[in-house]
């Protein structure tokens, strides 16, 4: 008997997509799935608000242009109610004055669709890792 006795993987971390776009977060289920992360999926961001069973730990991935509500209203709305995960905002269209409101509302990063998978991967796993100017979330 030859097995490790004890051993416990580590839980994969979570990821909650948040993409109006029915492909798109297919498309990322499937990439993060991939990397060995839980992802749960929102098609609006009412849908997230509706959630009252957010994980403690884990990350956003918001969509920026969403009918009704926008990625950077919904993750202040998050804030609001003490939800502190790191989120990381997708857009089409990425420009100064974006990256500038993210950075001011402490996004932990902005990325231009379409995404590179590695990129996307890489500021998850960066927003995920501990950091000592934020508190663990």
């Amino acid at each position: 008997m030859g097995g490790q006795i004890g051993l416990m993987s580590p839980v994969p971390e979570i990821v909650l997509v948040v993409d109006d776009d029915a492909a798109v977060r297919a498309a990322l289920k499937f990439a993060l799935e991939v990397e060995g992360f839980r992802v749960r999926l929102y098609d609006s961001p009412e849908a997230v608000l509706d959630d009252f069973e957010l994980p403690e730990r884990g990350c956003l991935v918001v969509d920026y242009r969403m009918p009704r509500m926008d990625g950077i209203e919904l993750i202040e709305r998050l804030r609001e109610r003490q939800v502190a995960l790191p989120a990381i905002l997708i857009s089409a269209r990425v420009n100064t004055q974006l990256r500038r409101l993210a950075e001011r509302i402490g996004l932990a990063g902005v990325l231009e669709k379409p995404l590179s998978d590695a990129a996307l991967v890489d500021s998850i796993r960066s927003a995920l890792a501990p950091q000592p100017d934020r508190p663990p979330t």
